[in-house]
């Protein structure tokens, strides 16, 4: 069943809405800032960029700048992986942009957390959260943090995905078979293969071979994230 904390998020109807739902979540999470960025690749050369944030007016300018944003490790990691990224201070120093941090520092941006997702059909799609306030020193409560990111990330797509691009440059509605979708319904229950399979009276690997048909029609690498395509593009409810 999809977490009930992120169900307004995914309900956003207009950038506002989503907005405010991106930075509630990202406080509810232990952050001051957040900024959600999707990018859609037109061209070689040219993007489009829409994002959302709660940037401090005094920061906006150098947080909007293409140099600093050159220069940015945590900017770049981005663009090049998948992965996320633990940032501090040491991270900007490590890579000859200390005088960066030294900036940002001052509007409450010392420590934080980034991902993004790159998508098949030319779409990208970063999600930052910063704070003042040092990270947990235990390593597991990082990775705990890193984790509720990275579902974070993946709730955020979809609904930016439906809020913020035209409708012209979003994603085809693919053809699902009404097993498949069924499939998917009860994979956003919550459900595993196994218990899918003996639900619908089918073979756990038909159930499995299902579902993976589903992520291939909806270009999506896993199960969670064709769940959550699937109900944008209005295919389960």
């Amino acid at each position: 069943m999809l977490p009930a904390s992120y169900s307004s998020l995914l309900q956003s109807r207009t950038r506002e809405e989503f907005r405010a739902e991106v930075v509630r979540t990202a406080q509810r999470l232990g952050f001051d800032t957040v900024a959600a960025v999707t990018v859609v690749d037109h061209a070689p050369g040219r993007s489009e960029f829409i994002a959302v944030d709660n940037t401090p007016e005094g920061y906006k300018t150098t947080f909007n700048s293409p140099n600093a944003q050159q220069r940015d490790p945590v900017m770049r990691h981005c663009k090049d992986g998948n992965s996320p990224i633990v940032w501090t201070r040491e991270t900007y120093c490590a890579n000859s942009a200390g005088d960066l941090w030294e900036e940002q520092q001052v509007f409450g941006y010392r420590n934080g957390i980034a991902l993004a997702l790159h998508l098949p059909d030319r779409h990208h799609f970063m999600l930052g959260v910063d704070r003042h306030s040092p990270l947990p020193e235990d390593p597991r409560e990082v990775q705990r943090l890193v984790s509720d990111i990275q579902l974070f990330t993946v709730y955020a797509l979809d609904a930016a995905m439906r809020v913020l691009v035209p409708r012209p440059l979003q994603p085809d509605r693919p053809g699902l078979t009404p097993r498949e979708v069924e499939v998917l319904r009860w994979t956003m229950e919550g459900k595993t293969a196994w218990e899918v399979g003996k639900i619908l009276s089918i073979t756990e690997r038909t159930a499995v071979l299902h579902i993976g048909n589903a992520m291939r029609k909806l270009d999506c690498p896993n199960k969670h994230l064709a769940v959550l395509k699937a109900l944008r593009l209005g295919l389960i409810h």
